[in-house]
C-alpha cells in the first residue's frame, strides 16, 4: 500500500488464504477470483485511490477508515489478488472539499488510478463524485450520510455504502416511540453547520413532523466550535422535554462531556453518532438512544471475524468506519473479479445489476439501481451507564427493519430523494 499520509501495517500482520476465506465477501470474492481467467489490463497491479479526513474534526474516524481498508487491501494480495493482480491502495488526507478536489484529480491524471474510494464528509464527497463525473471514474463513496448525495447531487459514477441521514433517523426515531419520547414531546436540536448537518437536520424535522413531535428550536454548530457553553445556556433556558443532537465528530464528544459537567436534567438523544466517538465521551458521560451502521458485538461469523482480524492486526477494536471500509474494499474486489474488468462502464452495470453482497451482517446487501444507494440493515444502541467501559457501555439493539421486512422500507424512495440518473 502507498499511503502518503499514514504509515501502513507490516507484512507481518497479513492473514493467510485460508484465514482470508472466512471473511464473507472478502473470502468469496477472492477464492472466485483465483480461479478466473486474467483479463483485466495488462498491468500488474489494480491502483485505487482513497481518499478520507486523517486530521482535522473528523480526522480519528478516517484514521479507523484507512485501517479497515488496508487490511482488506492486506487480506486479498495475501490470497492471490483480483485475477492475479495486486491492489496498489493510494491513501491521503482529505482534508477539506478544495483539497479533497485537487488531491482526486491528480489521482486520476497522475497515479492513474482505477477507481476512486473513501471519504467521510458529505461535503468533500460531493467534490469527489463532480471530479469523478468530469473524468467519467468510478467513487465508491463509503461513510457520508447525507441524503441529498443520494438524491438532487446524485451521479452515475458515484455509489455510497453508509446509512443515509434518513434511515439514521429512523432507526433512531423507532426506538424512541417505543419509549413514549416522541409523541408530544418537546426537541431541541444541535446541528453541524455544513451539508451533512443541515441534511440531517431536515430528516429529524420531517420526522417530528409525522409524528406529533415539536421542534421549539435548533443551534447551528460550527465545526471547529470546542467550548459548548453559550448551547448548554440555551438548552437550559429552552428547557426542551429532549435534547437532540445532530452533530458530527468530536463535536459529540466535546458536547456530551460539557453536557455532564453542566448536570441538566434533559434526556439526550442523538440521529448521528460514531463508535469511536461515543468510546471518547466515556461512561457516565454518554447517555441514551443513538444510530449505528454496525458494532463489533454484532453476532454473525463474518463479523466477528473480521473483529479478530483487526484486533491481531492493530491491538484495538474497529469502529463503524473501519467496518464500512473492510466491507466497501471487498465489494470492489467483488465487482472487479466478477466482471473481471476494471473499465468503469463495466463496474457500474454490474454494481447497478442487484448483486449481493456480505456485510457481516445478518442479511446480504445491494445496490439500489435508482440512487446507487447500499441497501441494508441499521441499528438503535442504547447506552448502560453502569458498563465497566467505554466498550460495554453501548448495547446493541435489533435490526431494522425486522427480519420479515423488505430493507428498502427504512430509505426514502429514489422518487423522494429526487435522484435522476
Amino acid at each position: 500500500m502507498t499511503d502518503r499520509n499514514h504509515k501502513g501495517a507490516s507484512s507481518d500482520l497479513m492473514v493467510s488464504r485460508r484465514s482470508a476465506l472466512k471473511f464473507g465477501a472478502a473470502g468469496v470474492a477472492a477464492g472466485s477470483m483465483l480461479a478466473m481467467p486474467s483479463v483485466l489490463r495488462a498491468a500488474d497491479v489494480i491502483k485505487i485511490g482513497h481518499l478520507t479526513p486523517k486530521t482535522g474534526f473528523l480526522g480519528v474516524l478516517g484514521e479507523y477508515a484507512t485501517l479497515g481498508i488496508q487490511l482488506a487491501v492486506e487480506q486479498i494480495n495475501s490470497a492471490g489478488g483480483v485475477n492475479g493482480k495486486t491492489l496498489e491502495l493510494i491513501s491521503e488526507d482529505s482534508i477539506n472539499p478544495d483539497t479533497a478536489t485537487t488531491k482526486a484529480q491528480r489521482m486520476i491524471e497522475q497515479d492513474n488510478v482505477d477507481f476512486l474510494i473513501g471519504e467521510i464528509s458529505s461535503a468533500s464527497a460531493l467534490a469527489i463524485s463532480q471530479v469523478a463525473e468530469r473524468n467519467k471514474k468510478l467513487f465508491i463513496a463509503v461513510g457520508p450520510r447525507s441524503d441529498v448525495l443520494r438524491g438532487k447531487n446524485c451521479s452515475e459514477y458515484m455509489f455510497c455504502c453508509d446509512i443515509p441521514n434518513t434511515v439514521m433517523v429512523n432507526a433512531v426515531g423507532g426506538a424512541l416511540k417505543r419509549e413514549g419520547m416522541v409523541d408530544g414531546k418537546r426537541f431541541m436540536t444541535l446541528t453541524a453547520d455544513y451539508v451533512f448537518g443541515h441534511d440531517l437536520l431536515s430528516a429529524a424535522k420531517t420526522f417530528f413532523d409525522g409524528n406529533n413531535a415539536t421542534l421549539v428550536t435548533d443551534e447551528l454548530v460550527a465545526t471547529d466550535v470546542t467550548d459548548f457553553s453559550p448551547f448548554l445556556l440555551k438548552v437550559r433556558q429552552t428547557q426542551p422535554d429532549v435534547v437532540c443532537l445532530n452533530l458530527a465528530g468530536n463535536q459529540v464528544t466535546n458536547f456530551v462531556k460539557q453536557y455532564a459537567e453542566f448536570g441538566l436534567p434533559f434526556p439526550t438523544v442523538g440521529f448521528n453518532l460514531n463508535t469511536a466517538d461515543a468510546w471518547a465521551a466515556g461512561v457516565g458521560n454518554l447517555s441514551g438512544t443513538w444510530p449505528t451502521p454496525w458494532y463489533d458485538t454484532l453476532q454473525t461469523a463474518g463479523s466477528q471475524a473480521y473483529v479478530s482480524a483487526f484486533q491481531e492486526s492493530y491491538g484495538k477494536l474497529p469502529e463503524n468506519h473501519s467496518w464500512i471500509s473492510f466491507v466497501a474494499m471487498n465489494i470492489m474486489a467483488k465487482a472487479l473479479g466478477e466482471t473481471q474488468s476494471t473499465g468503469t462502464p463495466d463496474l457500474i452495470q454490474y454494481l447497478e445489476s442487484g448483486a449481493k453482497f456480505d456485510l457481516l451482517k445478518n442479511r446480504e446487501g445491494y445496490f439500489r439501481k435508482g440512487d446507487h444507494q447500499l441497501i441494508q440493515e441499521a441499528f438503535a444502541f442504547s447506552v448502560d451507564g453502569n458498563a465497566a467501559n467505554e466498550h460495554d457501555m453501548i448495547v446493541l439493539g435489533q435490526p431494522v427493519p425486522g427480519p420479515d421486512e423488505d430493507l428498502e422500507s427504512i430509505f426514502p424512495t429514489v422518487e423522494a430523494g429526487g435522484c435522476k440518473l
